[in-house]
C-alpha cells in the first residue's frame, strides 16, 4: 500500500506548501476537510497526519475544530500554527489571546532537541504569524522550544508521537524548515520516501483511466505548461480518445494560435482541434468591466464552446483542464477549508453549478515549478515547459475596463515588444512573468509637436517559485527605456508608459 500523509486544510494560504514541501522530501500527500471523521481517516491509512494552519481563532466560537479521535489513531501527528493550538485545546492545554501578536522573523531557542529538532542546533530562524498563543501545554506534553515573546513554540508528546510548532516550517522563511518536516517524516513517522514526479505520473495515469473508462474525454488547451501537461497526461492515459481544444478566443497574444498550431502538430503532436472564437468571446464581454464579471463570463462562454465540441467529436463525458492550486485557494479552499476567495479563476470559480461535463483537474494540488517538472518527465518541448504563465481569461484581464478589439490589438502590440525586450535580456529565465497591462485611463502627450490625448500603458515583471507569493523584477533602466520608447512609437494610441513595482502580497500578480 503506497504510504502518503494526510494534511488536514484549516484554511491556510499555505496549506499546499506543506504538503509540497512534504512530496519535496520524497513523500506522497494529500490535502484533506479539516473535519474529516476519524474511522474515514483511519480508513485511508495515513502514514502521519499534518494539522495546517489558518485564519481562525481556536478561542472563538465556531472556530474550525477536528474529531477528537484523530488523536487516538496511533498515528504520528504533526501541528503548525493554528495546528498547535487546536491541539492544545482539544487535549486540555490553556491557549490565551495575546496582547501583541507575533509575525515575520523570529529566533527560537531550542529547549528539548529530542527527534523534531534533531541536528538542527540550538537555535532557529523561523517565521511566525500567530496572535493566540499557547501558555500551558497539554498533559503529558514537553516544551521543546521557546521565543522571547512565546513560551511555547514547539511541544511535543513524544511517546503519542504528538507534536505542534508555533511557527511555520513550511515556508522559505524558515531557512531549516524542510529539515523539521524531514524528521517529522522519517525520525518521527518512520516513513520511508521514494514518491517522485514518475510517481505522480503513473497514479494519475491509473486514477484518469479507472475515472475516464472507455468514454471521450475533451481537454482545455491554452498552449500553456499547465493545460499542456494536463493533455499529454490524458494522451498517455486514454490516447486519441482525448481531444485537446484550443480555443481561438480574440484574447491571446500576437501570433499565439499558430504557435500552438506548429507545436501540437509537429513537434509533440496530440489530438487537436482548434476552435475560431473569436467573435463570439468579444461579443460576449461588450460592455462588461467589472474583473469577477469578466471571469465568469469568460468561463462560461469556455463552456459553451466546449459543449459545442464535445457535440462535434460525439458526445464527451469528461472535461480536462489545468487548474493549478494557486487557482483553486484564489477562488475558494481546495478542500472546503475556511479560506478566503481573493479572485474567481474563470476554471474554478466561472464554472456554471449545473455544468454537464464531469471535471478532470489532475494538477490541483500542484504548483507551477512542480507542473515544469511533470512536462519534463512527460517529455514536453522545453519552449512550452519553460512558457511564462498565461492567465487563463487571457489579455481580458491585463485590459482593465471594457474589452474591445480595439483594446485587444493595442494590448497585443504592446504586450509583443514587452516580450521581445524581455527576452533579449539575460536575466530573463529569472522572471517568472512579464508583461503589459492597458490601463482605463488616458493622459496627455505631446507627438510630432502636436497634443495628444492617448492611452497608458503599465509593464510588470515578478519573480516567484510558485505564484503564491511574487517581488517586482529590478528591471535595469536601460530596458525599461527601449520597451517604454518602443511602445511609444510603435503602438498606435500609446503615449505613456509606467512600471508596476508593487508585490505579492498586497497586491496580486495579474492586474485584474
Amino acid at each position: 500500500m503506497r504510504e502518503f500523509v494526510a494534511v488536514l486544510d484549516y484554511g491556510s494560504q499555505y496549506a499546499q506548501l506543506i504538503s509540497r514541501r512534504i512530496r519535496e522530501c520524497g513523500v506522497y500527500c494529500e490535502i484533506l476537510p479539516h473535519d474529516l471523521k476519524a474511522p474515514e481517516l483511519d480508513s485511508m491509512h495515513p502514514g502521519a497526519v499534518v494539522l495546517s494552519g489558518g485564519p481562525a481563532s481556536v478561542l472563538d466560537k465556531g472556530s474550525p475544530g477536528i474529531d477528537p479521535e484523530v488523536f487516538e489513531l496511533g498515528v504520528p501527528i504533526l501541528g503548525i500554527c493554528y495546528g498547535l493550538q487546536l491541539t492544545s485545546k482539544v487535549l486540555g492545554g490553556v491557549i490565551e489571546r495575546g496582547r501583541s501578536g507575533e509575525y515575520g522573523p523570529a529566533l527560537i531557542e531550542i529547549d528539548v532537541p529530542g527527534r523534531l529538532f534533531d541536528g538542527l542546533g540550538e537555535r532557529l530562524d523561523v517565521w511566525m504569524s500567530h496572535g493566540d498563543h499557547v501558555s500551558v501545554p497539554p498533559e503529558g506534553f514537553t516544551v521543546l522550544a521557546h521565543t522571547d515573546t512565546c513560551q511555547v513554540a514547539a511541544m511535543a508528546d513524544e511517546s503519542r508521537k504528538i507534536y505542534g510548532v508555533q511557527f511555520h516550517p513550511e515556508v522559505a522563511h524558515t531557512p531549516l524548515g524542510k529539515e523539521i518536516l524531514r524528521n517529522f517524516l522519517y525520525k518521527i513517522a518512520g516513513l520511508s520516501g521514494g514518491w517522485s514526479m514518475k510517481g505522480f505520473i503513473e497514479e494519475s495515469v491509473r486514477s484518469i483511466r479507472e475515472q475516464v473508462g472507455d468514454s471521450k474525454v475533451i481537454c482545455g488547451m491554452s498552449g500553456g505548461v499547465d493545460s499542456s501537461v494536463v493533455a499529454a497526461l490524458l494522451d498517455k492515459a486514454v490516447g486519441p480518445r482525448m481531444t485537446a481544444i484550443f480555443v481561438d478566443n480574440g484574447l491571446l497574444r500576437a501570433s499565439e494560435a499558430q504557435e500552438i498550431r506548429r507545436t501540437f502538430t509537429e513537434t509533440y503532436p496530440l489530438n487537436l482541434d482548434i476552435v475560431d472564437a473569436r467573435k463570439r468571446f468579444l461579443d460576449a464581454l461588450r460592455g462588461v468591466t467589472d474583473p469577477e464579471e469578466k471571469r465568469k463570463v469568460i468561463g462560461k462562454t469556455f463552456i459553451e464552446v466546449f459543449y459545442n465540441e464535445a457535440d462535434r467529436i460525439g458526445g464527451a463525458e469528461f472535461l480536462a483542464q489545468g487548474t493549478l492550486y494557486p487557482d483553486v485557494i484564489e477562488s475558494r479552499s481546495a478542500k472546503g477549508g475556511p479560506s478566503a476567495t481573493i479572485k474567481s479563476h474563470h476554471n474554478v470559480g466561472g464554472l456554471p453549478p449545473d455544468l454537464k461535463f464531469k471535471l478532470i483537474e489532475p494538477l490541483k494540488e500542484l504548483f507551477k515549478d512542480e507542473v515544469r517538472l511533470l512536462g519534463r518527465e512527460l517529455g514536453l518541448p522545453e519552449t512550452i515547459i519553460e512558457r511564462q504563465p498565461f492567465p487563463g481569461p487571457g489579455l481580458a484581464v491585463r485590459i482593465l475596463g471594457e474589452v474591445t478589439a480595439e483594446n485587444v490589438e493595442i494590448l497585443q502590440e504592446a504586450d509583443k515588444r514587452v516580450q521581445e525586450e524581455m527576452a533579449a535580456w539575460e536575466g530573463y529565465r529569472g522572471v517568472w512573468q512579464s508583461f503589459a497591462v492597458l490601463l482605463p485611463v488616458k493622459s496627455v502627450g505631446v507627438m510630432g509637436d502636436e497634443r495628444t490625448y492617448a492611452n497608458v500603458i503599465a509593464i510588470r515583471a515578478v519573480h516567484s517559485v510558485d505564484g503564491m507569493t511574487a517581488d517586482w523584477v529590478k528591471v535595469p533602466y536601460e530596458l525599461l527605456a527601449r520597451m517604454s520608447t518602443r511602445i511609444i512609437n510603435e503602438v498606435r494610441g500609446v503615449n505613456r508608459v509606467v512600471y508596476d513595482i508593487s508585490s505579492k502580497p498586497p497586491s496580486t500578480i495579474e492586474w485584474e
